[in-house]
């Protein structure tokens, strides 16, 4: 019962890190995305995507991202996987949601 145990949950802590490498390598890779197209000042804030997408070849990510005083949702689309893939493939698809904050400075 004792190997049992251990051998899930070495098999727990390895998804859990793989999942949490995955949304590092997907936010860099967007991240280069919006700089390879001009969009420096454009900063990555937070990506949603299910339990499933680290251990698939495609998935749909949301991500968060702020310009300015602007903040955005959108969907990505990712094919490819950031540690099993030569290659990945993200594709903005849809703008979920738009917010504007206005800001009085001095």
């Amino acid at each position: 019962m004792g190997k049992l145990f251990s051998l899930v949950f070495a098999l727990v802590l390895g998804y859990v890190g793989l999942y949490f490498y995955y949304g590092v390598a997907i936010k860099h890779d967007v991240k280069q995305q919006l700089d390879d197209r001009g969009m420096t000042a454009v900063s990555v804030d937070r990506l949603e995507y299910g339990w499933l997408a680290p251990i698939s070849t495609s998935a749909n990510v949301s991500a968060d991202i702020t310009y300015g005083g602007a903040s955005a949702r959108t969907q990505l689309g990712v094919e490819g996987h950031p540690l099993f893939s030569d290659e990945i493939k993200i594709s903005f698809d849809a703008l979920q949601g738009l917010s504007l904050g206005i800001g009085l400075g001095q």
